[in-house]
């Protein structure tokens, strides 16, 4: 299987400037592996919305998937209580 290309949003390059350093590596290295398997276990379907999340400890990671174009867009990244607003 071909690997899918990760692109980010503008706004997220905001939304990393408030996360720790130590859980932005942890947070970077899970969107990377996204490339491989952008369905991994434990990645949820957003209801009602044709985007999904991804845990990464206290963070969640919502993107989006275009199976046709082989791409992973990156949407939001933030805290779990702050994220879904």
């Amino acid at each position: 299987m071909a690997g899918y290309k990760i692109f980010f949003r503008k706004s997220v390059w905001k939304d990393f400037e408030s996360i720790p350093k130590k859980e932005l590596n942890r947070i970077l290295e899970k969107i990377e592996s996204l490339s491989e398997n952008p369905r991994p276990s434990g990645s949820q379907k957003l209801s009602g919305q044709e985007r999904f999340r991804i845990r990464q400890g206290r963070y969640r990671i919502i993107y989006s998937i275009q199976d046709e174009e082989l791409t992973v867009w990156i949407v939001k990244v933030g805290h779990r209580k702050d994220v879904y607003r």
